[in-house]
């Protein structure tokens, strides 16, 4: 096997461990993937040199490509660039844990060598492997097979999509096409030499690219959803220590409001900090829901938020938050100085022990942008997760309650606002000492039809009750509204008595969007904060009264464009997936049938004896068809000569002559025919195709896509 060979299966080993992009980044990958191939290959050219050497090749490539991964991806745990304990037990993590921490991350995961890895390991053992198989068995499949092995675990760790799966697959197909190219194998007398085995070579390579490009396209067509990834299955395990809920502290915070429990510095105004969200109540406890994740490197906003986004940012110093949640933010993007667990799809951070006194982090988040008129108008998403859970049994007097609430409209968010309304013309908060407790259907039924008077806790409890049974999907938010106004070194101080538990609704293109029934928020940093909170304070104040409101067309768009109804439009037709349909399909017959042909070729020169002759014979017969040579099934070679004419010139005519020749002796010798009458048949053939050559390119591109000589001639 020669040197480029060798280059073929380490680069598929390298592009194979690129695949992990969307998971890492590109960048953290190319150092380590780099050098473990590069070491790889001198080691492989090393053994060329000394045969020695060869039966120990395998230990030598994985030494040195271990010795790879620790300078790039391990030298802080060496001693002076040589491995120590530390190494060798990052080592043996990479192998048993950092496959399965990055499953437990959000993606892109941070490029840490604890998580990291196991991508180089994957490239390393996929390049010993594929050079010992293409050593050994000198066929090129089963050299590839590692790097392809590769390539299937990254899409189950994260599919590629789009134009990434493209120029992805497109990059392997290249290289594996090139392989399959300069590892042909061939006998001696059927071998070309120069430029015509040039001229093979890269004819056996386009097929395999090309068809790598049409079968990324097509791929791409056939599947449809979200992709199956080992993600689904994993999940950070949270420390099971048993904590307070902040919902059950809230009485005994406002009855202490002086304490302090966080401060933050930020350049923009923040309404609220939420510590924890509450989606699943039973009628009796609220509780979360979700599964944690290790944040990575950065979050982008949930799939439900399709309006533009803005990123916003805050240092936050944590005193006594009462348990592992940290103020956070619907949307996080990112965190610095603290390494906390994430739930995606309600932005709740958690750290797996509590926060020790002054835990300073950096916390970036985005913030949905939305123009206020679209806002009022917008649809719920009902599809939201966990907005439309369960209520538990509802007592008597509370479902005839909240229909009455919103005057029997359809839910959109004007119900939303409508509903918030009725709980701040209906009902009082509660004040000084003694203060209400509980949000569990006893304490919400007394407070909804008898005391009508409660602390956040109840408002917002019951709302959410509320707006789930008719419709409305709502969950339970507990955190605290900001200050209005800073201190003397510019931070706001968030103490006891700013602890306040919300509704969020869920809009169609906006996601969650915080309510105030109690309307305490507005007293604090709603009033001065902008973005979301200024958007839903002009829409609170542009609903029109109870008695002028209607409900809107079920097909209303959200403010992102998602359809608010089951009976809109379909959409806008796809013509792009169409025309990426009808380019796969032009693609499918200009390289399929060329490549089917090749294919048929080769077989029929491999045949044993008569049959490569006669295989000779057929192939000649086909190359005319191409070019629109009349033939029949009974026509001889030389009755073939005759039809063809002067196509070709010359040398089409002198090799149908020596085919034909070539043909009667085998057919009526009595005896088998040699090799050399095979090599003479298709040495006739490649003559033959030397006269056709002579025709022009356009000639040429329109035989090799004709598809009718697949077909039997015509009787």
């Amino acid at each position: 096997m020669n040197r480029l060979s060798w280059v073929c299966v380490l680069l598929a080993a390298a592009v194979a461990g690129l695949f992990f992009g969307p998971v890492f980044g590109l960048e953290p990958l190319l150092l380590p993937i780099g050098v473990t191939v590069l070491l790889a290959y001198g080691v492989t050219e090393l053994c060329a040199h000394k045969e020695s050497l060869v039966p120990w090749r395998p230990l030598l490539v994985v030494v040195a490509g271990l010795l790879g991964i620790t300078e790039t991806v391990l030298f802080p745990t060496t001693v002076g660039g040589l491995p120590t304990g530390e190494t060798f037990a990052a080592l043996a993590s990479g192998v048993t844990d950092s496959w399965q921490l990055t499953l437990q991350s959000t993606w892109p995961a941070r490029p840490e060598p604890a998580l990291l890895l196991f991508v180089p390991l994957l490239v390393l053992v996929a390049s010993a492997l594929g050079i010992e198989l293409l050593q050994r068995l000198r066929k090129p499949l089963p050299a590839l097979a590692p790097s392809f092995a590769v390539v299937i675990l990254s899409q189950l760790y994260s599919s590629l999509s789009d134009t990434t799966a493209l120029g992805s697959a497109f990059g392997y197909a290249v290289v594996a096409g090139t392989l399959l190219a300069v590892t042909r194998p061939a006998s001696d007398h059927d071998r070309p030499e120069g430029s015509a085995a040039r001229k093979l070579a890269f004819a056996m390579a386009v097929p395999a690219v090309v068809l790598g490009l049409a079968a990324a396209i097509a791929a791409g067509l056939l599947v449809s959803g979200p992709a199956y990834s080992l993600k689904d299955d994993q999940a950070a395990p949270l420390n099971s220590a048993r904590v307070t809920s902040p919902l059950n502290e809230i009485a005994y915070r406002l009855e202490h409001p002086g304490t302090e429990v966080f401060s933050f510095r930020s350049a923009t105004k923040v309404d609220r900090w939420p510590l924890v969200i509450l989606d699943s109540f039973d009628g009796v406890n609220w509780t979360p829901g979700g599964s944690y994740r290790r944040l990575g490197t950065e979050l982008a906003p949930g799939p439900s938020v399709t309006v533009p986004s803005r990123q916003r940012t805050a240092t936050v110093s944590a005193q006594d938050v009462g348990g592992p949640w940290l103020p956070s933010q619907t949307w996080p993007a990112g965190v610095t100085g603290l390494d906390p667990l994430v739930e995606e799809a309600q932005g709740t951070l958690v750290l797996q022990n509590r926060p020790r006194a002054d835990a300073d982090y950096t916390l970036t988040w985005w913030e949905p942008q939305v123009d206020p008129n679209a806002l009022r108008d917008a649809t719920v998403d009902s599809y939201a997760p966990g907005g439309l859970g369960s209520v538990g049994e509802v007592p008597p007097g509370v479902d005839e309650l909240a229909r009455k609430s919103v005057n029997g409209l359809r839910a959109s968010f004007q119900t939303a606002l409508l509903l918030e309304q009725f709980f701040n013309d209906n009902y009082r908060l509660t004040t000084g000492s003694g203060l209400p407790s509980g949000h569990s259907w006893p304490q919400l039924s007394k407070f909804l039809l008898e005391t009508k008077q409660g602390t956040s806790e109840q408002f917002a409890a019951a709302y959410v009750a509320m707006a789930r049974i008719v419709g409305i999907p709502a969950r339970l938010a507990v955190g605290y509204r900001a200050p209005t106004a800073p201190g003397p070194d510019g931070s706001y101080s968030v103490r006891n008595g700013d602890v306040l538990a919300w509704p969020e609704v869920a809009v169609a293109g906006v996601g969650w969007v915080p309510m105030d029934p109690s309307g305490e928020a507005s007293a604090g940093g709603a009033a001065g904060a902008g973005g979301l909170a200024a958007a839903t304070a002009q829409a609170r104040a542009q609903l029109p009264s109870a008695g002028q409101l209607k409900d809107a067309p079920v097909s209303k768009p959200g403010p992102g464009g998602a359809k608010g109804g089951a009976d809109g439009d379909d959409g806008p037709f796809p013509w792009e997936a169409v025309a990426i349909v009808v380019a796969a399909l032009v693609l499918l017959w200009f390289c399929g049938i060329p490549l089917v042909k090749l294919v048929r070729s080769r077989r029929r020169r491999r045949r044993p004896g008569l049959g490569a002759v006669l295989g000779a014979w057929h192939e000649a017969r086909d190359r005319l068809r191409e070019h629109h040579v009349p033939v029949t099934i009974g026509m001889t070679v030389r009755d073939l000569a005759v039809a063809a004419g002067d196509l070709g010139g010359k040398s089409t005519t002198d090799g149908l002559r020596t085919l034909g020749s070539t043909v009667d002796a085998a057919l009526w010798s009595g005896k088998d025919p040699s090799a050399y009458a095979a090599a003479d048949a298709w040495a006739a053939v490649r003559t033959v195709r030397r006269g056709l050559a002579h025709r022009g390119l356009r000639a040429r591109l329109r035989a090799a896509v004709n598809p009718r000589p697949l077909l039997p001639p015509r009787s």
